[in-house]
């Protein structure tokens, strides 16, 4: 899980992130978000997290910009392709092949989802957490989201994009924050991101921020809790409504997390309830 110290919106505005989100789209889905966040009601938990955050400004390095317009303009244009391809009927999920691990402490989610994530570009199963634990400097609080400069080569603050991109040279992950309540673009742009990473054989390393009365994850009760998953595949049929993740709760004793009996391993989700639910913190694709 995160540390509370790490709560909140890569800008305390939620507004400014929505514009940033909506200056890196295409002209149609700039409009078309421009409109929907105008009009959009506030997502179930957004006045929670308004009332709660207390994570710093946030800022992306000049390389993290240029690094994630160029990769936007990538993904836009396999999302679009895949919108607009021939209906393949039963294609199902496509996946690019993480190899789940259960957290081995109550507060690894973190370690667990790095090492997760880079198996599925590597498939490398068996890393050690507790390395993972160190590079990510996670400690009995969880794992950053911001804030913490990891011992890596040019750090930026946001330490898993620093670990995978250290672990997986070339990998170009960036970070990706969302306001409180995620726009229509947040949520298109979501699924631009799945299928690019995907479709090149990553996986997105999500930062959940499940708070009561909000949306939450297959198996997690109705409480605050601040958490990593892999995401690592769509459903093809319907363009990435859908979309999988791995769990690292899941497989965990009841004895070291009370609610993990009902937490699988592997689970699928709507993409726009999970853009919701990492809404006030992000992911890193």
């Amino acid at each position: 899980m995160t540390s509370p110290l790490t709560r909140g919106t890569a800008l305390t505005a939620a507004a400014l992130l929505a514009a940033a989100a909506l200056a890196s789209a295409s002209p149609a889905a700039t409009a078309a978000g421009a409109a929907a966040s105008t009009a959009a009601e506030p997502a179930p938990g957004a006045a929670y997290k308004a009332a709660h955050d207390r994570l710093p400004a946030q800022r992306l390095t000049a390389g993290q910009r240029a690094l994630s317009a160029k990769k936007q303009a990538e993904a836009a244009r396999s999302y679009d392709r895949l919108r607009t391809a021939p209906v393949r009927a039963l294609a199902g999920y496509k996946l690019s092949g993480g190899i789940h691990q259960s957290q081995k402490t109550s507060y690894w989610c973190g370690p667990a989802t790095l090492v997760i994530t880079q198996s599925a570009r590597d498939e490398v199963a068996g890393r050690s957490q507790q390395t993972a634990a160190t590079l990510l400097k996670t400690n009995t609080s969880g794992t950053a989201w911001y804030g913490i400069n990891i011992n890596v080569p040019n750090p930026t603050g946001y330490p898993m994009a620093d670990a995978l991109n250290n672990r997986l040279p070339g990998s170009g992950y960036v970070p990706k924050a969302l306001p409180y309540t995620p726009t229509a673009t947040d949520k298109a742009n979501f699924k631009a991101h799945i299928t690019h990473n995907t479709d090149n054989d990553y996986a997105i390393a999500g930062n959940a921020w499940e708070v009561p009365g909000g949306p939450h994850l297959v198996g997690h009760p109705n409480i605050e809790i601040f958490h990593w998953v892999s995401i690592d595949g769509y459903n093809t049929d319907t363009a990435a409504a859908q979309v999988n993740y791995l769990d690292p709760v899941g497989g965990v004793s009841t004895s070291v997390i009370s609610w993990a009996g009902g937490v699988p391993k592997s689970a699928r989700i709507s993409s726009d309830t999970l853009t919701t639910i990492m809404g006030g913190r992000g992911y890193v694709w």
